[in-house]
């Protein structure tokens, strides 16, 4: 598959599975699966031929997941259509509350229009739906050169360097 991560557009090998049984089996491989299958196979998953990471809706509390965070290279978060922001508050989260400093991916209805948004939230890889091009959407991570206000990217907001230019 292919992702948007670190300004390029890469091919990737993390493969998503939306829904699983509890007791299912996985086979090898770099596997992004959802939160209730990590938090009852846990022990098993970290046994596994491969990476995991896990994906999270909108619905699910970071707290369930504040445990594990240090085992988990990648975060995915679902956005299941374009008006629903509630990624952007966990990713946010995240980076400031929890501190997590792995990869958080963007999956589901992601577009070219929000990826300047996510990354400032803190979302450094994108899994653009389907029908949307990587390409033309790269370049949506550059449409704004003006910051108005901080964010977990760490970049400063315009009236920061403003201040700067003063002194």
């Amino acid at each position: 598959m292919r992702v948007i991560k670190a300004g390029k557009v890469l091919e990737d090998n993390w493969q998503r599975i939306a829904a699983l049984e509890q007791d299912q089996a996985l086979d090898d491989g770099d596997w992004i699966i959802p939160l209730g299958y990590w938090r009852v196979n846990r022990e098993r998953l970290l046994r596994h031929k491969g990476k995991i990471a896990v994906c999270l809706n909108g619905d699910d509390k970071l707290d369930d997941l504040s445990d594990s965070l240090g085992l988990l290279e990648l975060i995915a978060l679902e956005f299941p259509k374009f008006t629903d922001g509630r990624s952007y508050s966990q990713a946010r989260l995240l980076r400031d509350r929890f501190a997590y400093r792995g990869e958080i991916r963007a999956v589901g209805d992601v577009l070219r229009d929000q990826l300047f948004f996510m990354q400032r939230c803190g979302i450094d890889s994108f899994q653009l739906r389907e029908d949307k091009d990587p390409e033309d959407a790269l370049k949506g991570l550059s449409d704004f050169t003006v910051k108005y206000q901080a964010a977990a990217d760490g970049e400063l907001p315009i009236y920061k360097h403003r201040q700067q230019d003063r002194e």
